[in-house]
């Protein structure tokens, strides 16, 4: 069979401080502009930009992968290829005239790797966004969990043999869902910062412009419906995440130490296997406790941090002494498995309005009908907001709904579920 894999070795993975996604630029508005017509500009630009095709650039040793990817990137009419590269010192010299927006990058390369390309590449191109692509081996999780940490935007996995015709028909789809929804969300950062406005008097002038570009724009109406939060007492902590999922957990994880004290936490992330057994393995490192793969049968009890294992589902059970972990093996739901539904809609027949969800960062609809479980069971859900997430789909979906009690940056998400665990006003 051709492979798709390059060569494999050791990799000396420390412990990762992964880069916390920028808040998105403020959008101008017309009200802050004397005649309005920078605010308008932009809007044109980017409506000009988003029907442009995606540029993509491939860089991958292995000639037989280039040309896969290639062809089935070319394929879509949204998405275009526009460098098909060997080597990551062919991106670093190349990725600031390729004009691409993409960069697919291999791990394992000659002259120099995925890893060691990757901070050059943001030198080059500040803006870019980086998929890395990895083996489904445990170095290939550590490796793609530095990569996250360093700034890449995602990871995929990819599978063993080209000739493997059902994982490679999954591996297809997830490349090009995650090209297309973090190409388009990239863009549209850049465009947005290019047109912003230059700050208002009420700002200080000593304010560099990176902190003007870094501080969270003022409190807006939400666009959404939200519900009051239950007065009962949480019981459980339940988390769904995907794409920006790792980060997200690693900034959150060590700062709910109250919470889980008090309440069992249970943690679906779209992740294969081994990938969650070395993402169990980080958050214990940065949260200060142990976070373990799930295991059929296990009790749910409070102290505990549960995370599903990679190719199987959690949910959970009544059982003897209390709720259990019930782990099964049937077909993904919404192309994911595990999958953040299952998990959901179990808990609210287990712990009803003592349920407390958080719908993390991630594209797709996953957590939509759980949430929906919950909060028909009069449980409260919180969903992050689109400023701190890397793809504001999962939580996006959940808000506009009208299941949420509750939208907020990543920053503030921690003290909110202390507080509710600790039996505080919401």
């Amino acid at each position: 069979n051709p492979r798709l894999t390059g060569d494999s070795g050791r990799v000396d993975v420390r412990p990762l401080t992964f880069r916390v996604p920028k808040s998105q630029v403020q959008k101008n508005r017309s009200a802050e502009s004397p005649n309005g017509m920078s605010a308008v500009l932009a809007a044109a630009s980017l409506a000009t930009d988003a029907d442009k095709p995606i540029r993509v650039m491939i860089v991958d040793d292995a000639v037989v992968a280039r040309r896969l990817l290639t062809r089935w990137i070319d394929a879509e009419p949204d998405l275009t290829v526009v460098a098909s590269l060997r080597t990551g010192r062919e991106a670093v010299d190349q990725v600031a005239r390729s004009g691409c927006d993409v960069v697919v990058l291999d791990v394992d390369m000659p002259e120099l790797d995925g890893i060691a390309a990757l901070p050059l590449l943001f030198e080059q191109k500040r803006d870019l966004v980086v998929i890395m692509v990895s083996t489904l081996t445990r170095r290939g999780a550590e490796v793609s969990l530095q990569a996250l940490s360093l700034g890449a935007a995602d990871y995929i996995a990819k599978p063993q043999a080209a000739l493997d015709a059902g994982p490679l028909v999954s591996f297809q789809r997830e490349l090009l869902e995650k090209i297309r929804s973090l190409g388009r969300r990239g863009r549209t950062l850049a465009r947005l910062e290019t047109h912003r406005e230059k700050p208002v008097a009420v700002r200080s002038p000593t304010t560099s412009s990176l902190e003007r570009l870094d501080s969270p724009p003022p409190a807006e109406t939400p666009r959404f419906r939200l519900r009051s939060f239950t007065p009962v007492l949480p019981r459980v902590l339940l988390i769904g995440s995907s794409t920006g999922g790792p980060q997200a957990l690693t900034a959150l994880i060590s700062q709910i130490g109250a919470a889980i004290e008090r309440a069992p936490t249970l943690i679906t992330q779209h992740m294969p296997p081994t990938f969650t057994t070395v993402l169990a393995e980080h958050l214990t490192r940065v949260g200060g406790r142990r976070v373990h793969e799930a295991e059929h049968g296990e009790a749910v009890v409070a102290g505990s941090v549960y995370l599903a294992p990679g190719g199987r589902h959690m949910r959970v059970v009544r059982g003897d002494g209390g709720p259990r972990i019930a782990l099964g093996d049937d077909p993904a739901v919404n192309f994911c498995k595990p999958a953040v539904d299952p998990l959901l809609s179990s808990a609210a027949q287990v712990w009803g309005a003592g349920s407390l969800a958080l719908i993390l960062t991630g594209m797709g609809s996953d957590g939509a009908r759980g949430a929906a479980a919950i909060a028909a069971a009069g449980g409260s859900v919180i969903a992050q907001d689109e400023a701190t997430s890397v793809v504001w789909g999962m939580p996006r979906v959940v808000a506009q709904a009208g299941l949420c009690s509750a939208v907020l940056p990543l920053g503030e998400i921690a003290a909110k579920i202390n507080r509710l665990i600790a039996g505080g006003r919401a």
